[in-house]
C-alpha cells in the first residue's frame, strides 16, 4: 500500500458508504472505517480496510475523515460530543461530509470545526447506489478552494463530475436542487408509465423510444427496469427522499423561491411513506400513481 497517500477514516458504511469506501481501498488508500452495524465494518475489513470499534479510534490518525450518514441529526451525533469527530481528529485534518443534510448544518459544522483547527467540506453526491459502485458519482462541494484542491484526488476515486459550487453549505444547496429535479422527473415518468399501460401500449418499446428523445433522462435510463419489473428494492429509499424534499422546500422558503410542482411531489412522496412504502426505492412513486389511477398495486 502506497503510504504517501493521506490516511482516510470513513464513518457510515451504508448503501452508499460501503461501495464508496471500497473504491478508495482499490485506489490504494489506507481506509479505517466505523459504522453502527458490525457486519458492515467486517465487510470493509474483508475488502482490505481496517475496522474500528469507535469513531474516536477511526479518526485518531486520519488525514482525511469522510462521513456518509442519513441526515443532519446523524451528522451532528458523529461530529460533536466527547466521542465525536471534532474532539478526536487531529488538528489540520480535513473533514469531508458526503451526507445530504440542511445547508445550515454544514455551515455550523464548518464553523465549529474551524475552532478545533479542522477543515470542512460539504460534498453530497448524486448517482445513487449504482453510481457509488461504479465510482461515477456527481459530487457537489461547498467550502474553501484550497481544501477542495486537497480533497480532489480522494474525490476523484469516488466520482466523475466533481465541482466546487461555492462557500460552506453550497454543496448541500445544489444537492437539494438535484433531489427536487430527480423527484419531479421520477413522478413524470411514473405518470407516463401508468398512462401508457392503461392505453395498451408495449411499455418496454415505449420507454425505449422515449429514452432516445427529449424526454430521455438519467432517471429514465436508471429506473426503467424498476418500472418495467415493479422492482423497488432500494437504491435510494423513499424515506430519504422525503427528508430531502423537506430540506429543499424549507431552504426555498428561506430564500423566497417558489416550488409549485416540487411542493406537490413532496406531498406525493410523503403520502407514499404514510402508506408504508418508505423503505422502497424512490421509483416506487409509480405505486402512488397506480393507486390514484385505480390500478392494482402489487403487495
Amino acid at each position: 500500500m502506497s503510504n504517501n497517500l493521506p490516511k482516510v477514516a470513513w464513518i457510515g458504511l451504508g448503501i452508499m458508504g460501503s461501495p464508496m469506501s471500497e473504491n478508495l481501498i482499490k485506489a490504494g488508500y489506507d481506509v479505517t472505517g466505523y459504522t453502527l452495524e458490525q457486519d458492515k465494518v467486517d465487510r470493509l475489513a474483508a475488502a482490505g480496510g481496517t475496522g474500528a470499534s469507535s469513531i474516536a479510534e477511526a479518526v485518531r490518525d486520519a488525514d482525511v475523515v469522510i462521513t456518509m450518514v442519513p441526515a443532519s441529526p446523524q451528522v451532528e451525533a458523529i461530529a460533536y460530543g466527547p466521542e465525536g469527530i471534532l474532539e478526536n481528529a487531529k488538528r489540520g485534518a480535513l473533514l469531508v461530509d458526503m451526507s445530504s443534510i440542511t445547508p445550515q448544518t454544514s455551515v455550523d459544522l464548518a464553523k465549529n470545526a474551524a475552532e478545533k483547527g479542522i477543515r470542512v467540506l460539504d460534498a453530497p453526491v448524486s448517482g445513487g447506489e449504482a453510481g457509488a459502485i461504479e465510482a461515477v458519482l456527481s459530487i457537489m462541494v461547498g467550502g474553501e478552494q484550497a481544501d477542495f484542491d486537497a480533497a480532489k484526488p480522494v474525490l476523484d476515486a469516488l466520482g466523475k463530475t466533481i465541482v466546487l459550487c461555492g462557500p460552506h453549505g453550497s454543496g448541500q444547496t445544489v444537492k437539494a436542487a438535484n433531489q427536487l429535479i430527480v423527484a419531479v422527473n421520477i413522478q413524470a415518468c411514473a405518470e407516463a408509465v401508468v398512462f401508457l399501460e392503461k392505453s395498451g401500449v408495449d411499455l418496454a418499446a415505449a420507454l425505449d423510444v422515449l429514452g432516445g428523445g427529449l424526454a430521455g433522462s438519467t432517471v429514465l435510463t436508471r429506473k426503467k427496469d424498476n418500472f418495467l419489473n415493479r422492482d423497488f428494492a432500494p437504491g435510494f429509499r423513499i424515506d430519504l427522499h422525503h427528508k430531502d424534499m423537506g430540506i429543499v422546500t424549507d431552504a426555498a422558503r428561506n430564500v423566497g423561491a417558489a416550488l409549485p410542482v416540487g411542493g406537490v411531489v413532496a406531498q406525493l412522496v410523503a403520502s407514499l411513506r404514510a402508506q408504508g412504502d418508505g423503505g422502497l426505492d424512490h421509483s416506487a412513486l409509480l405505486r402512488s400513481v397506480e393507486r390514484l389511477s385505480g390500478q392494482p398495486v402489487q403487495a
